[in-house]
């Protein structure tokens, strides 16, 4: 048994083929081929994923190119829409007369920074007030006869507290000296607010609502008010200040009742802080509407 085990042995690298092909095709390859085979195909694959780097990498470029960031609305746009909103919300159609007495000049124009970051807003808000802002929105004291208890230079709205509150975080360094007043009704008594407003006020931010409360009764007052801000950035669910329908509809009676009759006599300018939604509210003819 033990030499039949060795013939076969012997016999064995005498039959290098079987069916026809060679036995141990991959195997009985050298490793040193197999080795630079394997590099090779891997070089290629390198190759290939450099291409198609290289070839997003251009694809990203050519795409912002030819896809620029749209053009921030200008002031007169900014003022269309504005128009388009008031007369959707409140069901009316303004006369051409009643177009005309509205300026394009009662738009703060803050369009070339549209959706910037809420903490460089102060900028915008001492632009405002030229040379005087030190003067208008960090003094502190009340002026007999010039400056009223309660009377702010700048009047934020919002749609809500937690908004309110972070749009005054980006005039910090305006209200150090002279704080600004919270006007809102989250966590906020009315007593407390009015007794706030025995002082000077410069900068007020607050909601529709509790602010025109305080109006009605007399606590809050307009004879310095020179800017109204309008938050109209969109929150999670793509409302706004003139969008969210119950709050539409307070700063809208808000606005007819104490700030229209301002801006008309170009006593006071409104900001509209944020990017205006694309829509159509700037195709086709001007708002000349019949009277209504």
């Amino acid at each position: 048994m033990g030499s039949g085990k060795a013939e076969k042995k012997r016999k064995r690298p005498q039959n290098p083929k079987r069916n026809g092909k060679p036995l141990g095709s991959k195997s009985d390859v050298p490793k040193s081929k197999s080795k630079k085979k394997k590099t090779k195909k891997d070089n290629n694959h390198q190759n290939d994923a450099d291409q198609i780097k290289t070839k997003n990498k251009t694809t990203t470029v050519t795409s912002d190119s030819n896809n620029p960031l749209p053009t921030p609305a200008s002031p007169s746009q900014q003022l269309s829409y504005f128009l388009s909103q008031f007369q959707s919300a409140n069901g009316v159609q303004l006369s051409s007369l009643e177009m005309e007495s509205i300026k394009v000049s009662c738009i703060l124009d803050v369009s070339e920074e549209l959706g910037q970051d809420v903490m460089r807003l102060e900028r915008h808000i001492k632009e405002a007030f030229g040379a005087k802002w030190k003067e208008e929105l960090c003094e502190g004291k009340l002026i007999e006869g010039k400056i009223e208890a309660g009377s702010p230079a700048v009047l934020v709205l919002a749609t809500s507290a937690l908004r309110s509150i972070e749009l005054l975080r980006g005039m910090r360094s305006l209200t150090k000296e002279c704080h600004a007043v919270k006007l809102f009704s989250k966590h906020m008594k009315i007593k407390e607010q009015v007794s706030l407003l025995k002082n000077r006020v410069n900068i007020a931010s607050g909601t529709p609502s509790r602010i025109k409360k305080l109006i009605d009764i007399e606590a809050l007052g307009l004879s310095r008010l020179s800017v109204i801000l309008l938050d109209i950035h969109t929150d999670v669910k793509g409302y706004s200040l003139l969008t969210l329908p119950q709050v539409r509809d307070e700063f809208w009676d808000l606005y007819k009742n104490y700030f229209h009759q301002q801006v008309v006599q170009g006593d006071l300018r409104v900001c509209l802080y944020g990017p205006i939604p694309n829509g159509n509210e700037f195709k086709g003819k001007s708002l000349e509407l019949a009277d209504g």
